[in-house]
Order: structure tokens, then sequence, then C-alpha cells
């Protein structure tokens, strides 16, 4: 009895850590069938070129993949053949929704790939950013890593009416922030976001945003080295915002340039490098957006956080995290909320969205809630 009562025990401790293996068996290609094939999802940051989940044959006409040692829960992929110009779609060439798996034991599923998406010519994509944004240059300098990027900026419209000064918002991806022409999956609306909102309620901001770095992001928002994607250089880069972009801005637009009306934002990679920044220069950034932070990949931020102890601004801190994304983003995100939760200064808020998924279809659907609460809590 001793015994069935210590295995009982042992099974409730670790059954909660259980780890599984997805199999997932491609027994169909529309195109291109030998041509390799990966999957890029949640358990692997969307890396559409991962050579440890790259298919293999598996007999003929038949490749497979096995997804190792995963913990219970949702996880979202797709096929691509090395990069998302060349992600799966449906037959007609129209884009699909990420596949989604809820994963409680071993699963192995058979599935077809109906078509490649540059099988199909593109549509020209419509310019659809509002005339408040411009394209602030083209080559913008960044010193600390020897490479030039594009900077977009919105203006409110009264920005050209009057003397005011204004607060201003620093955003990462900022191809996919105002204009679908240049998004890879869909731009999150800004501009038209902002433009309602500050009708409504009068609290306007500046809108700063810098595009990633291709297949640089990885690297330009990560602020700690790791061995599966390159060396780290987000101190980097975050020190090129705090030290070369912020003083540019500030020299000539009108802004407001206390830590109170400063504040940096964006998703996944980057709603990591945006809450190390907001740790890292508490005296620079007074407000942040943290969508779907990719916390797994930096651990580190973790004792940054413990560390943290801003003692002149009360920093604002948005999370956000969908439930059907990865098994561990909303278990990492409640971690980090609970530990800056600790610190007295904080302003925080925590939305979990139960079905929302890792994309900027979510997150674009939560901005307007960020927006309204970070205007609610900065200073006239």
């Amino acid at each position: 009895m001793k015994n069935v009562l210590l295995i009982f025990l042992l099974l409730l401790a670790f059954g909660t850590n259980a780890q599984y293996n997805i199999r997932l068996v491609v027994t169909n290609v529309a195109t291109k069938q030998n041509e390799d094939i990966y999957v890029a999802g949640n358990f692997n940051n969307w890396n559409p070129q991962d050579e440890k989940y790259k298919l293999k044959v598996s007999g003929p006409n038949i490749k497979a993949v096995v997804i190792k040692d995963v913990p219970a829960g949702n996880y979202a992929f797709k096929f691509t053949r090395g990069s998302f110009d060349k992600v799966e779609c449906a037959a007609d060439g129209k884009d699909i929704e990420d596949r989604v798996m809820d994963i409680q034991a071993d699963v192995s599923a058979e599935l077809k790939i109906e078509g490649w998406k540059d099988d199909y010519p593109q549509r020209p994509k419509r310019y659809t950013a509002s005339p408040n944004v411009k394209i602030m240059d083209t080559a913008f300098q960044i010193p600390q890593l020897n490479r030039k990027r594009r900077i977009w900026i919105y203006l409110p419209k009264s920005y050209a009416v009057s003397s005011k000064t204004y607060p201003v918002m620093y955003m990462h991806d900022g191809q996919n922030l105002f204009n679908d022409q240049t998004a890879a999956f869909g731009e999150w609306g800004v501009d038209e976001c902002l433009d309602s909102l500050q009708q409504k309620t009068g609290k306007e901001t500046i809108v700063v945003g810098i595009d990633n770095g291709g297949d640089k992001r990885m690297t330009e928002y990560n602020p700690y080295d790791n061995t599966q994607f390159g060396k780290e250089e987000g101190k980097e880069y975050i020190e090129f915002i705090v030290k070369y972009l912020k003083p540019y801005i500030d020299t000539k637009y009108r802004t407001k340039k206390s830590a109170p009306y400063t504040f940096i934002a964006g998703s996944s990679m980057g709603g990591l490098i945006s809450l190390y920044a907001i740790i890292q220069y508490p005296e620079v950034f007074g407000g942040a957006g943290i969508y779907s932070p990719s916390l797994w990949i930096a651990p580190q931020l973790y004792d940054a956080a413990i560390k943290f102890n801003p003692l002149t601004v009360q920093p604002a801190i948005y999370f956000y995290a969908g439930g059907s994304e990865s098994s561990t983003m909303v278990g990492d995100l409640k971690k980090m909320y609970d530990i800056l939760q600790q610190k007295k200064s904080c302003k925080l808020v925590e939305v979990i969205n139960p079905l929302g998924q890792h994309s900027e279809k979510y997150w674009r659907q939560d901005f307007p809630n960020f927006y309204s609460w970070l205007m609610s809590v900065t200073p006239n």
C-alpha cells in the first residue's frame, strides 16, 4: 500500500510536467515536392528555416517531422520552404489561418499542403498609411550596429496647426504598423486607430516606427546571447534608440522629452526588447506595451526584473498574451507580471485573451485598449 501511495504521489507531482511528441506527416504536396520543407510555429519562434524542424523523407511522396518533448498546450504552425515568401497557402493562392493543435498526449497527424504562396502572382497591395504618416528617413544610421534603417513617423492631425508638444511612442517592426503594402502579415493600423481615438479623447501622441532588420530581427531584438539564434544585439539596438534616435526626434519635432511621456511598444521579440528597454532605461521610457513577449528566449530578463528598482518614475507597463499561443506564453507572462507587481512604483495591466493567437490580427484588436489605458495614466 505504501508503494502504491508513493507512486500516486509521484504521478501527481510530475504529471503536470509531462512532455509529448507531435509527429506531422505530409502525405501530399501540390507543387515543388522535391524541395526542402520546414515547419515553423510558436514552438520555435516562427523560424521559417529551422534545420531542427526540417521534414525528412518517410516514404514514397511522404515527408515527416517530429516535434519532440513539448508540454501540453496549444501549438500553432505552418509549413514553409525556407521563408515566409514561400509559405503554404490554399489551393487558390489565398492565405490560410495558422494550423492549430491542442496537445494533451502524443499525436500523429497526416496533413496535405495545397499550395505555396510563391506559386501565385502577388497582387499589388494597397498603400494604406494615412496622410499623417511619413517616411522620415529610408536609411537612418545605426552606429552601434553599422547598419541603416527606414524610420516612419506618425504626427497627430493637430501637429501642423498648433504649437503643442507631444508624447512619443517608439514601436518596433515599423513595416507592420501603418501600411499594408509593407506588412508581411497585415498591418496593425496604428495610424487609423490613433486618428479615431485622439479625435474622441483629445489625447495625442507621436509614433516613431523603426523597421526590423529582416534576417537580423532575432538578434537585434534579443538583449542576451543565445546559442540557438546567435550573438545578441538588443543592447546595442536599444542604445541606438536612447542615444541617437530619441535625441534626433526631440530636436526635429515638438516632443515632451521626459520619461513619463516617452513610450516603447512591440510584439513577440519586439515585446521582449521593449520590456528590456523599460527595465534598463526607466529614466528614458515611462510606459511600454508588451505584446506576447518571447520571454522563453531570454530567461535572464526575470533576474533583471527582480533587480529593477525605479526610483524617480512610475513606469506604466501593459502586458498582453493570447490563450491560444504557445503552451508557455501565458505562464511566462504571469511570472513576469507577478515579479513586477512587487515593485510598488509600477503601474501594471495584464490582459489575457483566451482566444488570442500570436498574430498581428489579435495585437491590432487590442491596441486601442493599450493606448486608452496608457493615456489614462499619463500626466496631462
